[in-house]
C-alpha cells in the first residue's frame, strides 16, 4: 500500500484544499490577522480599545526627577563638599549643604560614622533619623 504522502504526488493541494494546506491557512492567519478586514466585527465586540492611541505622555520638562543619595554616601561625597564650600565642622557634627551638589533628596540608606547636620529640600523619615536635618542653609564654610 503507498505512503499517504505517495498517493497525493501529482495532486496540486494533497487533499487539504486552496488554502488550508499553506502556513496558518485555515484558522485565517496567525495572531491578530485580519483585524482591519475580516475579523473586524470580533475586534469590535472583543477588543475595541485594540487599536488607536490611549491616555497621554506627560512632556518631560514637566516631571520633576531628584537627585537623591543615601545616609551612608554622606562620607564619600564629603570632598566634594569641601571642594563646593558647602562643608564644615561644628565640634564632631558635620555640617553639609547637600543642594550646593545639586541634591535635593536625602534618603535613610546605609550608616555614618560621624554625626551630620544636612541641608536638602528633602528627606526621608529615615534619613531624619539618622541625621539632623536643617530648614534653612547653614553659613558657608570659612575660606
Amino acid at each position: 500500500m503507498p505512503s499517504r504522502t505517495r498517493k497525493f504526488r501529482g495532486s496540486r493541494t494533497h487533499g487539504r484544499g486552496i488554502k488550508a494546506g499553506r502556513g496558518a491557512g485555515k484558522q485565517g492567519g496567525r495572531g491578530n490577522a485580519g483585524l482591519h478586514k475580516y475579523q473586524f466585527k470580533s475586534m469590535l465586540i472583543y477588543a475595541p480599545d485594540h487599536f488607536g492611541r490611549h491616555g497621554f505622555k506627560r512632556p518631560a520638562e514637566t516631571i520633576a526627577t531628584h537627585q537623591s543619595i543615601n545616609v551612608g554616601q554622606l562620607e564619600t561625597i564629603a570632598p566634594f563638599l569641601s571642594a563646593a564650600q558647602a562643608l564644615r565642622q561644628d565640634g564632631d557634627k558635620w555640617v553639609a549643604n547637600l543642594e550646593a551638589l545639586g541634591i535635593d533628596r536625602l534618603l535613610g540608606g546605609g550608616e555614618t560614622t560621624r554625626s551630620w547636620s544636612v541641608y536638602v529640600a528633602h528627606a526621608s523619615k529615615h534619613a531624619r533619623e539618622k541625621v539632623e536635618v536643617l530648614k534653612e542653609p547653614p553659613a558657608p564654610a570659612p575660606a
